[in-house]
């Protein structure tokens, strides 16, 4: 697979994750930080940071995978 299928891949799967996590937990969160469709709000903001904490955690494991793979 070519490096930029493999990044499509990740950031595809990290958006799909991060936002299914936000939508799971958006009940249990401030009011503050929940998203109002349609709107620019802090809501915005936390569903960006559940999508880039699970593409870093996506790429952390790639990486070692990776590393094992080279190492094996």
């Amino acid at each position: 697979m070519s490096k930029a299928a493999a990044n499509f891949i990740h950031a595809l799967v990290a958006v799909l994750t991060g936002n299914g996590a936000y939508f799971l937990l958006m009940k249990y969160l401030p009011l503050r930080a929940r998203h109002v469709p349609f709107q620019i709000d802090l809501g915005l903001v936390v569903d960006f940071w559940f999508c880039l904490v699970a593409f870093g955690i996506i790429k952390t494991v790639a990486g070692r995978r990776r590393r094992s793979n080279r190492t094996s």
